[in-house]
């Protein structure tokens, strides 16, 4: 319980400080998401407006939304909502994941070994940094040990309420991952195989509870795709990228792809694994040596069925997980060492591997104590020879506490260069959003809600404190929420946190006006040193160009929409005869660039959405953005007037004409 409490204690730790805005998988906001949903009593989102309220990993099923993820994780985190927070379902679940550990290890070898063990789990960066994110895998694992402990105790007992409870959690463990479940059980149903060749009159009963139960779990998931998506036998997962499963040949998912054959399937999953033992697990080498050398004790004692089950899943996990793609996408560029997500939380698909890897390892410690205390006992008296062991325990808590502080330190480090980018990037949502607010968020990753932007998520019923959606129909989605407060969220930098950018961001009001025309009233800074400026106005139809013709320290610009034309006015003049068409819904774009000589200049650049389509012209705010090169205008250069240099501003108003005249 020691254990357990203190792994609780720094999986919050590691959780609040290390991922206070989430990680780099936006998996998580896909879980957070469904969460919410059934805390709310929903299996799927109805949003008010198509194509602008999809969330990360959702399947689109004309009109409503769904997760491609199953719900039993997402209902053990909403369980922590219930008890006042998220992240305490986290705390609660490495909690019993290192008690399970324990009892798991206890039932096979003994309880010094089972609680070793536990402490190597513990100690592992995978499961501290993995532990605290909101995904899959130590939920599952939860599930996995609650059935391997109730299995080997119903065993050794013949207790049949607990082979009960073993069926039950892997059948839940089956709903939730049903591919990580299978691998997790294949050990211990070959060991209920070879039990019931012994005697199965007495043990079939014991066994076909846990059985039925398991069964049932998949029964249900069956039921749930039923539900969702029409067929027990389409699950959601792959409804939503067909390819992106198990299997050799082409893998495919949201256009990234390639043909995993076997001979890439066991380059990427050899990578896996070593970076497994080398990195993520207690002691790198070290511990990998342990596992061994736990390994040939078990050997030279003479293997009975439980060791054997336990070291089965050796066999199972990292040979199963070969068949799935996924190992190979995590890992990035194969050539270069710690790219993709395995660099930020190692390999997740393998954190059901800590339990034998750790079982194993207490095995090889205990082992390698009891070796050097009985050498010791019989070469040296009894004051040298405790000394003697006491400084072969130290040696080996230094040399495992070492290596595993190196590598965890590292891996927090790589994390918390994404945190930090995160807090510069989520600085105008701090003490939360505006309230009443509707926010138009960018798309770096494509038209996807919570990917990157996993903390700004949608109540189930789209009636949060602020509502988020993608900057695409800004119009229509100001319509379906016309008393909320429309806000526009920019940064400047490209969206690669893992490279410290964005550097900073902004929310910017954004007003919603219409009539006879609308004017944006534009000043723009023009810093020391240029030489001239030019501006382009575009839309749909083609694009106009004006100069200035004198310089000043700013530049004022009037840009007048009217239905049907388009037209600059103030300090500068048209090239040609300055009238542009407009018509329906367009964007108006309006680009000024600062030349300074030999191919240097900067770039003002303003996106005006409007809406010529009724008999008025209407428009809302445009995206402000400044850029040295126009090329990286567009999205992800947005003008913060707190960071912008000496000479560098703009300034906006817009009203309709038939308001201020």
């Amino acid at each position: 319980m020691a254990v357990a409490v203190l792994g609780g204690l720094a999986v919050f730790s590691v959780s609040t400080s290390v991922f206070p805005h989430y990680s780099l998988n936006h998996d998580e906001a896909v879980y957070l998401q469904q969460a919410a949903m059934l805390l709310d009593g929903q299996l799927v989102l109805r949003p008010p407006v198509e194509d602008v309220f999809r969330p990360w990993f959702f399947v689109d099923d004309g009109g409503r939304l769904y997760a491609k993820y199953a719900p039993v994780p997402a209902a053990m985190f909403a369980l922590g909502r219930l008890l006042g927070g998220y992240r305490l379902a986290l705390v609660a679940i490495a909690a019993g994941n290192l008690v399970l550990v324990s009892a798991v290890v206890r039932e096979v070898f003994d309880r010094r070994t089972g609680l070793l063990a536990a402490a190597f789990v513990l100690a592992s960066p995978l499961f501290l940094l993995d532990s605290a994110v909101f995904l899959p895998y130590a939920p599952t694992t939860l599930l996995n040990l609650s059935f391997a402990y109730a299995y080997l105790r119903a065993d050794r007992l013949g207790d049949r309420r607990l082979a009960a409870l073993a069926g039950a959690a892997i059948g839940l463990a089956f709903f939730a991952r049903p591919y990580t479940a299978v691998l997790f059980a294949a050990p211990f149903v070959v060991h209920a195989c070879w039990r019931l060749w012994g005697d199965w009159r007495a043990r079939l009963p014991r066994l076909a509870s846990t059985a039925i139960l398991g069964l049932a779990g998949v029964g249900l998931a069956l039921a749930y795709n039923a539900v969702l998506t029409g067929s027990p036998w389409l699950f959601p997962y792959e409804a939503f990228a067909p390819l992106d499963g198990l299997g050799f040949g082409r893998r495919a998912l949201l256009g990234h792809g390639v043909d995993y054959t076997p001979a890439l399937a066991l380059r990427a999953n050899r990578e896996v694994l070593w970076v497994f033992f080398s990195e993520w697990f207690v002691g790198g080498l070290a511990g990998m040596t342990l596992a061994a050398l736990g390994v040939v004790a078990v050997t030279r004692r003479g293997w009975s069925a439980r060791p054997a089950a336990l070291a089965g899943l050796f066999l199972s996990i990292a040979v199963g997980n070969g068949y799935f793609w996924g190992n190979r996408n995590i890992l990035g560029d194969l050539s270069v060492a710690g790219d993709g997500l395995i660099g930020a939380l190692g390999p997740y698909y393998h954190f059901d591997l800590l339990l034998p890897a750790a079982a194993f390892a207490a095995v090889g410690g205990i082992t390698v104590a009891t070796t050097v205390r009985e050498i010791a006992h019989d070469h040296l008296a009894p004051r040298p020879a405790r000394a003697v062991l006491l400084t072969t325990l130290l040696l080996g808590t230094v040399v495992l506490g070492g290596v595993t502080a190196a590598h965890a330190d590292t891996h927090v480090e790589d994390n918390m260069e994404v945190t930090r980018t995160y807090e510069r990037a989520y600085v105008p949502f701090e003490g939360g959003p505006p309230a009443n607010a509707l926010v138009l968020l960018p798309t770096p990753y494509g038209e996807w809600l919570n990917h990157p932007f996993q903390p700004l998520r949608n109540e189930p019923d789209f009636d949060g404190r602020a509502v988020y959606a993608i900057d695409d129909r800004p119009f229509a989605v100001a319509d379906a929420f016309p008393d909320r407060r429309l806000y526009r969220y920019t940064y400047r930098g490209p969206w690669a946190p893992y490279d410290g950018s964005p550097m900073t961001a902004r929310l910017q009001p954004v007003d919603d006006v219409a009539g006879r025309a609308v004017h944006v009233e534009t000043t723009v800074g023009v810093p020391d040193g240029a030489v001239g400026v030019t501006a382009r106005v575009a839309t749909d139809e083609g694009g106009d160009y004006y100069v200035a013709p004198t310089l000043d320290e700013e530049l004022d610009i009037r840009l007048v929409v009217t239905e049907g034309a388009v037209r600059l006015h103030g300090d500068v003049t048209p090239v040609g005869d300055g009238t542009l068409g407009v018509t329906g819904r367009d964007a108006v774009r309006l680009t000024i660039f600062v030349d300074f000589g030999a191919g240097d200049g900067l770039t003002y650049r303003l996106d005006l959405p409007v809406d010529a389509s009724a008999g008025v012209t209407r428009a809302l705010s445009p995206r402000v953005e400044w850029c040295r090169d126009a090329r990286t205008c567009g999205g992800e250069a947005a003008y913060v007037p707190e960071t912008a240099p000496a000479g560098v501003s703009i300034r906006t108003t817009m009203a309709a004409a038939d308001q201020s005249g």
